[in-house]
């Protein structure tokens, strides 16, 4: 069962959130290490696009799920979204990134869990 139409337009932040809310899609944040510590969502996993591109496996959590991308303002998640979706990965993104996400008002954590901003 596919959660995403292919083809599909990306997702808004809101949309993100319902859909990756209860854990059976996940939220992968592909920002660098640096812009995952000061400011994430607070169920997102991890995975630079970096290491993706260089053809790193995904973090367990995000084994075999679909997935929602997201950046900072959307462009390296299509780019992950790309890559994903061509290693047969069910993938999406989330248009505006996390910059939309923290302007949605939903909720940003740091790496210590406290309130968190997007950098």
């Amino acid at each position: 069962m596919f959660l995403f139409r292919r083809g599909t337009a990306r997702l808004t932040p809101i949309q993100a959130h319902q859909r990756t809310t209860g854990g059976a899609v996940v939220l992968l944040d592909v920002r660098e290490q640096a812009e995952w510590n000061t400011g994430h969502a607070p169920d997102a996993v991890h995975a630079p696009l970096s290491r993706l591109a260089a053809g790193t496996a995904l973090p367990a959590a995000a084994e075999g799920r679909p997935l929602v991308v997201v950046c900072r303002s959307g462009h390296r998640s299509q780019q992950a979204a790309k890559l994903l979706t061509g290693r047969g990965i069910e993938a999406v993104d989330v248009k505006g990134g996390m910059n939309a996400w923290a302007a949605a008002g939903l909720p940003v954590v740091d790496v210590r869990g406290s309130s968190g901003r997007i950098t």
